[in-house]
């Protein structure tokens, strides 16, 4: 869709198409999404809509250090391969 996004199994766990206003995008469950806001609400916030509810979640990149990011990255990613892999089991 003209973004950079990263993909685990073909899946998205995060992108950058909210990069011109300043965000990346991070894919969690609503769960992790209000853990991430609750400690750093300069840093995370909800995406507007269906997908902020659903868990999708800007985090401000200026702000936010490299640590955080990586770490961040790291949260969506393992969420992405957890449910990349119940979704296998599904399919057997």
């Amino acid at each position: 869709m003209g973004a950079a996004d990263f993909r685990v199994g073909g899946r998205i766990f995060a992108t950058l198409a909210s990069e011109k206003e300043g965000y990346g995008n991070l894919m969690l469950t609503p769960e992790q999404q209000g853990e991430f806001v609750g400690e750093a609400s300069d840093l995370f916030l909800p995406i507007h809509g269906g997908w902020g509810r659903m868990g999708a979640t800007h985090i401000v990149l200026a702000a936010a250090s490299e640590e955080v990011i990586s770490g961040a990255l790291r949260v969506a990613w393992k969420l992405r391969m957890e449910r990349n892999a119940a979704a296998k089991k599904k399919v057997k």
